[in-house]
């Protein structure tokens, strides 16, 4: 029986992972789909995953990741990305995909497509990126949680490169820009910071009830 409370109790941002242990296949299917399951703001998945094995690569990536080793020891490196271009064209192909899916009729589509499409028109690519980069940080914490039920170790990372990144995965030809990063694999067994108690608020410090 899954204790959810327990699970995040387990986990904790590696600082040394065991290079010689790798997630099996399984693993990474079920990470590769509890992202595309993760909610956004309308359903619109500004967001895309690059899941990473190739130790060369890995290797190349700690200098611009400010020499975290942590990036070249994991077993995979999830690098999760915006889409630079959230057009009119974004949204006419989200909705085709609702209507192929669905089966929902144009007649009901249509004025929820036409008032997206005049929202996003009128926000400008800064205000359009920082909603994108919401959506990024929500994956990461949905990504987190899998990780911790699944006993999959794992490092979110915001302090690396996203240029060093994106030039060396040859991210923007695909149209994307990384935004967050997270090695995943299996913590070292000489990795102290794994028996380190959790530091959190109290409780009633960090959440208020109102009824």
């Amino acid at each position: 029986m899954i204790d959810s409370i327990k699970d995040l109790e387990w986990r904790y941002a590696v600082k040394k992972f065991d290079s010689k242990k790798e997630l099996p296949a399984s693993k990474i299917e079920k990470l590769k789909e509890a992202f595309n399951l993760t909610a956004t703001s309308y359903g619109l998945q500004p967001i895309r995953l690059v899941v990473l094995q190739n130790k060369g690569l890995q290797k190349e990536l700690v200098a611009s990741s400010f020499d975290q080793a942590q990036v070249y020891q994991a077993s995979h490196v999830l690098i999760i990305c915006i889409e630079e271009k959230i057009d009119k064209n974004y949204i006419i192909n989200y909705f085709e995909r609702v209507k192929e899916v669905r089966g929902t009729s144009d007649e009901i589509l249509d004025p929820f497509k036409e008032r997206m499409i005049e929202s996003f028109s009128s926000q400008s690519p800064k205000e359009i990126r920082e909603w994108a980069v919401n959506q990024a940080h929500l994956a990461m914490g949905n990504l987190l949680t899998i990780c911790a039920i699944e006993r999959i170790d794992a490092c979110p990372m915001a302090g690396f490169v996203p240029s060093a990144y994106d030039e060396l995965l040859g991210l923007r030809n695909k149209g994307l820009q990384s935004v967050l990063v997270m090695p995943v694999g299996y913590r070292a067994p000489d990795d102290m910071f794994s028996e380190f108690k959790k530091v959190r608020k109290d409780i009633n410090d960090s959440v208020i009830e109102i009824s």
